[in-house]
């Protein structure tokens, strides 16, 4: 049961580009890692102005989630992505919300719930506040963080409970790379293409919970993808290595596909895990900023 846990917050937290905090390093590990861009852990990425985003208010997505075993070979969740725009303590900012659930006939198994809450700002994408509301089986986490970018030593003041560790308050380390998972999915679908090497990781920074961790991504390239249920679309191709824990095997990386056109949509990923295969797909979209123009042949 806690394989699909994992597989389901891994699809709500970051639903296409896949970055729960179970799976990745703090850090690269073998001392050899070159990290792309000029910014250190921050991502190279286009103009952030609102008129050149990848994407505008009332977008939304929805994606299933499918985990494969031996004879089990079913979709067990789905998840959403809404965003919109509102004004926070005088600013336009955008608002991401993110919801996973498993279907109804596992919720008899073990039932989860996941709301992830993200504002940050319409220019810049610059973090203002997030929440998390998780609901695993018996296991329950909540998150409250607000960005303080207007001190002496910015950091984010996060308000954190867990049914295993109780109610915390904390500070986290906070500079101008670091997002929680929403606000760095969004980020990361203005990255620049020309900017990136293939073969080389680069790192991404994101805080969830009580502690900030460092994720990394390879560029594969492109390539033609048939998708379940959605039919042929170019993308380009991801990794991300995983590392060996109680879900993940550590041997082999996990694979993330990216619409390649303007809207830079997560269509699939697949990951392996200690039992079985979890995957995750698009599985409806409505109003997107761009044509959907890398969907070359629509499933009929």
């Amino acid at each position: 049961m806690k394989n699909l846990r994992h597989i389901v917050l891994t699809v709500a937290a970051l639903v296409a580009v896949a970055m729960s905090q179970e799976i990745y390093a703090r850090t690269a590990g073998d001392g050899s890692v070159r990290t792309g861009g000029s910014a250190g852990s921050c991502i190279p990425v286009l103009s952030l102005a609102e008129e050149d985003l990848a994407y505008q208010a009332g977008e939304r997505f929805e994606f299933t989630v499918h985990y494969s075993w031996g004879i089990i070979n079913s979709d067990v969740g789905k998840a959403t992505v809404a965003l919109d725009t509102l004004t926070l303590d005088g600013r336009k900012a955008f608002h991401c919300a993110v919801y996973g659930k498993t279907v109804s006939w596992y919720d008899l198994l073990f039932k989860v719930r996941e709301d992830f809450q993200s504002w940050f700002t319409v220019d810049g994408i610059v973090p203002l506040r997030f929440t998390r509301d998780t609901k695993e089986g018996k296991y329950v986490a909540k998150n409250t963080y607000h960005y303080m970018w207007g001190v002496p030593e910015p950091h984010i003041q996060a308000d954190v409970y867990s049914s295993s560790s109780g109610q915390r308050n904390v500070e986290l380390p906070l500079d101008s790379c670091t997002y929680d998972l929403p606000a760095l999915f969004f980020l990361a679908r203005n990255m620049d293409f020309d900017a990136i090497s293939p073969g080389v990781r680069y790192p991404m920074t994101f805080a969830i919970d009580d502690d900030v961790y460092n994720v990394y991504f390879i560029l594969l390239g492109r390539e033609t993808k048939k998708i379940k249920g959605l039919g042929t679309v170019n993308t380009i191709k991801f990794a991300a290595k995983l590392l060996a824990g109680e879900v993940f095997t550590g041997e082999e990386d996990m694979l993330i596909w990216v619409s390649d056109d303007e809207n830079r949509i997560p269509v699939l990923f697949e990951a392996p895990i200690i039992v079985g295969t979890a995957s995750g797909r698009l599985s409806g979209w409505s109003g997107l900023k761009h044509p959907f123009s890398s969907l070359v042949k629509a499933r009929r």
